[in-house]
């Protein structure tokens, strides 16, 4: 259990210190996993940056990812196989649309951080399935990164090892992973939503302590 997701992004932020010499990039998921990543960036320090994408849902049940659109293009997995085309493509140019408006709301006051040959740190507050991680994972190696490390307080085992066999990710790192899981929100004290304005105002501070230490 964490108090919050101050704690948890400090003892999350513990457990990756041995990947501090591979000067990474904190990339993490909006909105909830910002102050986790936040505290993962100022301890290792990283710079930090947010991944941008949402998910497109199946038709008979939108909760479930069949791939993911980000600023970079989109990606579609194995379970999108037989939809019909008109229904991707039209689901595509919708996600495209609130991809690139949220993107300018976290990116207005500074550019996104070139991710090319970096070793990416991607976090969550926690990860119930892992499939909007999982499609995330595959619109970030797109970008050619050096490598992808997965980092959250807590997902249930069965997630962890999905996401261990995934060949895009090089390493999970999971504080929790309990026996009993009924969704993120059980293993907090608090889990107040998070805005797009505290997210945003995280960034800026991280910004603005990354050009500090490079004094």
């Amino acid at each position: 259990m964490f108090y919050d997701r101050k704690e948890a992004g400090e003892l999350l932020a513990a457990a990756l210190k041995k990947f501090r010499n591979l000067d990474p990039v904190i990339l993490a998921i909006p909105r909830g996993g910002v102050p986790v990543g936040y505290e993962v960036a100022k301890i290792l320090k990283a710079p930090l940056d947010v991944v941008i994408s949402k998910k497109i849902g199946h038709p008979i049940d939108r909760e479930y990812a069949i791939g993911a659109v980000g600023m970079r293009g989109h990606s579609l997995n194995h379970t999108a196989e037989g939809i019909p085309e008109d229904y991707l493509l039209n689901e595509i140019l919708r996600v495209k649309k609130d991809v690139k408006e949220k993107d300018h709301m976290y990116h207005k006051t500074f550019p996104g951080i070139k991710l090319k040959d970096r070793w990416i740190i991607l976090v969550d507050d926690g990860v119930a399935t892992g499939s909007t991680v999982l499609v995330t994972v595959d619109l970030l190696a797109k970008q050619s990164p050096a490598g992808i490390i997965v980092a959250v307080p807590v997902a249930p085992a069965k997630t962890i090892r999905k996401m261990e066999d995934h060949p895009l990710i090089n390493e999970v790192v999971c504080l929790e992973t309990p026996e009993y899981f009924r969704g993120v929100s059980q293993f907090y004290e608090n889990f107040a939503p998070v805005e797009d304005s505290e997210a945003i105002d995280l960034l800026r501070r991280a910004s603005a302590t990354e050009r500090t230490n490079k004094i």
